[in-house]
């Protein structure tokens, strides 16, 4: 779930977009290389979209003034053309086209392998870890100079999700464990700098993404797996949505605007709403021997993992100085964008209906 979801949307031209023209100016036309220099650089702030609350000024005219004209007299300067958002994108800046038809595509690859064969979506699973951790992984490497280990994480992360499956939550741990010895191992190979900055970040990779994806195999492994696991992907989708649309239409006040200032206060009481309402429903209908109160209690978690999710995920990405985790899913960004949430829902769901109506 991206930022711009919550609250309101941003003005035309909003992050700096390569849309709007340079201002024209009064005076002469000097060369492309002076106009170059007086451009400013363009900021990449995370999903939120919040360089208002910066307080950026206007972008500097490439020419100068003729002799003889006020300062004041720049801000008359308007673009020859104005600046609307292009036709089949949001204001956000996000294909919308493109997010709808890679949405429906992984839905589709989703309820075919869960509902036809489990290991199928099993695999589905290790897939989505293994290339989270390649993006994660990657934009450490990248933006801080951290060597979080790829080659153990991935192969442990892969075999904690088909131990959870085959074993349950013992299983995970065990796994969980040796996976964490294997990072302090492997970084061993290369020289003795940053070694536990480099570790640290390989243990924190592999708890955040194949240890809580975990949680998901825990629901598969279930007699009625398939409906817990659509439930619990049923349940973040609609918080989101929730979040989205009440965000967009009444969101003024920012629920955390230090962190993503796309956020607004009315866009958790719009996920809380949804969840909870859908919550009820799925208990009722999809799920054997639940209760519809039962989903009002877990759509409520639900909206607040979720919620906690994405804004840990921002904070991640506001540290790196990054917009997206990757690029893979056109309209989304990456895996890990489409992740935030879903991860620390994962041991939420599976921890309440484990409670409400047992493991088997």
């Amino acid at each position: 779930m991206n930022d711009a979801s919550w609250g309101a949307p941003p003005r035309a031209g909003h992050w700096g977009s390569t849309d709007r023209g340079p201002a024209v100016s009064a005076g002469p036309v000097h060369g492309a290389a002076e106009a170059a220099q007086t451009r400013p650089m363009p900021i990449v702030p995370d999903a939120g979209g919040d360089q208002d609350d910066r307080g950026q000024g206007a972008a500097p005219s490439g020419g100068s003034l003729p002799h003889g004209e006020s300062a004041d007299k720049e801000s008359d300067i308007r673009p020859e053309k104005p600046v609307a958002p292009k036709a089949g994108k949001k204001s956000a800046g996000r294909d919308l086209r493109a997010a709808i038809g890679v949405g429906l595509a992984l839905g589709a690859v989703i309820l075919a392998s869960l509902f036809i064969y489990k290991p199928v979506f099993l695999g589905v699973i290790v897939i989505a870890v293994v290339v989270g951790l390649w993006e994660l992984t990657s934009r450490l490497a990248e933006r801080k100079s951290i060597k979080a280990p790829l080659v153990p994480l991935a192969i442990g992360g892969a075999a904690m999700t088909v131990a959870g499956y085959v074993n349950g939550a013992e299983g995970a741990w065990v796994a969980m464990a040796f996976t964490a010895l294997a990072v302090l191992v492997w970084r061993m190979t290369e020289p003795p700098d940053d070694y536990l900055k480099d570790v640290t970040a390989g243990i924190f990779a592999a708890f955040y993404v194949p240890f809580l994806a975990t949680f998901v195999a825990l629901m598969l492994a279930a007699g009625d797996g398939a409906w817990r696991v659509l439930t619990f992907l049923i349940l973040t989708v609609v918080s989101d949505t929730g979040a989205y649309a009440v965000g967009w239409r009444f969101g003024k006040r920012k629920l955390a605007p230090r962190i993503s200032p796309g956020k607004t206060r009315e866009g958790l009481v719009g996920a809380v709403l949804f969840a909870m309402v859908a919550g009820a429903l799925c208990m009722q209908f999809l799920i054997d021997g639940g209760a519809w109160w039962q989903g009002l209690l877990l759509g409520l978690a639900v909206a607040v993992s979720a919620t906690l999710g994405d804004l840990g995920e921002s904070m991640i990405k506001r540290d790196l100085g990054i917009k997206d985790m990757g690029e893979l899913l056109p309209g989304h960004g990456g895996i890990m964008d489409r992740l935030d949430s879903l991860l620390p829902t994962a041991p939420v769901v599976w921890l309440l209906l484990v409670a409400f109506v047992g493991s088997a």
